[in-house]
Order: C-alpha cells, then sequence, then structure tokens
C-alpha cells in the first residue's frame, strides 16, 4: 500500500511536478509503481486524500493492474491505510508493507502486524528494479537470432537457392 500524496511530497521530482499538475503528478508515480509491481508480483495500492472534496464517495480504479483509491469526504489516506492494513493482516496470513515517511502512520502500521517502506527506500528499490528490467531486456536483446542462426546450414543454403531462383 502507498500513501500517494505522502511519496509524491517526499520524491523532490514529483513534488516540483505536483505544484503545477498535481493530476501529472500522480499519473507518473502510478507509471513507476506499474512497472515494480510487474517486476515483483505484489499486489499495489496507492491511497490518495480526498478529504476536502465536498460529498466525494470512495473511488477504487485499476489502472494497469494498480488499485487507485481516493478517499471519501472527511476521509484521510491514513485512516483508509490503517483500517485496510488491519483487515489485511487480522489473520496473520497476509504480507502488507506501506510506503510512507509519516513518522506516526508508520508506527500504526508496525503495531498492525504490517511492515514499511520510507519514500526514499522506496524510491531506491524503485531504481534497482528499473536498472534490472533494462538489464533483462538487453539481454533479451542481445540473445535473439535470426532464423538463419537457427536453422540447419543446409536448409538455409536450399532456401536461400529457391529465393535466388523464384
Amino acid at each position: 500500500m502507498v500513501d500517494g500524496y505522502n511519496i509524491i511530497n517526499a520524491w523532490s521530482k514529483l513534488k516540483e511536478i505536483g505544484k503545477i499538475n498535481l493530476e501529472e503528478a500522480r499519473d507518473i508515480l502510478i507509471q513507476e509503481l506499474v512497472d515494480y509491481k510487474h517486476y515483483m508480483g505484489y499486489h499495489v495500492t496507492i491511497v490518495f486524500d480526498a478529504q476536502y472534496v465536498k460529498g466525494n464517495d470512495l473511488k477504487q480504479y485499476f489502472i494497469k493492474g494498480i488499485e487507485v483509491i481516493f478517499t471519501k469526504e472527511h476521509q484521510t489516506a491514513d485512516s483508509y491505510i490503517e483500517k485496510k492494513v488491519e483487515s489485511l493482516t487480522k489473520d496473520r496470513k497476509n504480507v502488507v508493507r506501506v510506503a510512507t515517511s509519516d513518522w506516526a502512520e508508520q508506527q500504526m502500521v508496525l503495531g498492525s502486524g504490517a511492515t514499511r517502506i520510507s519514500a526514499r527506500e522506496l524510491k531506491i528499490e524503485l531504481n534497482n528494479i528499473t536498472k534490472k528490467i533494462y538489464k533483462k531486456t538487453e539481454a533479451t536483446k542481445q540473445a535473439r537470432s535470426t532464423l538463419g542462426d537457427r536453422i540447419d546450414k543446409e536448409v538455409v543454403e536450399k532456401l536461400e537457392k529457391w529465393r535466388r531462383n523464384q
């Protein structure tokens, strides 16, 4: 689980973007977490405060496999995360990790049986995963070969001869 605005405000690049266009900052965070989710295989939920939006009901979307929550009016992301963590860790079967740099929130999460990761630690993890994805992609590109590299030399010669005669 990710405390969306807490992470946006903790990452200088997203914080600067958010000052101009908060929606763009949210979209960038979501995209970075899409790569993370697919690489790590985790279920990822990002929670954004909508506590000051009059008449707002809880909104839940799925964007490229990421669960995105906007809290209801008068509900903070912290309170949503705390309740969700409690329900998920109740039977101690689920492993829950919460990304936030809010010290009080971290203490609540730890007390509920989840683990925490700071915004800084999450950024480091994302950077490492991005590097691994890049290396894997490069290795795959190098491993690709042509059809001629994969079939018998005799067959290649016959196909080439046939191609010239056409």
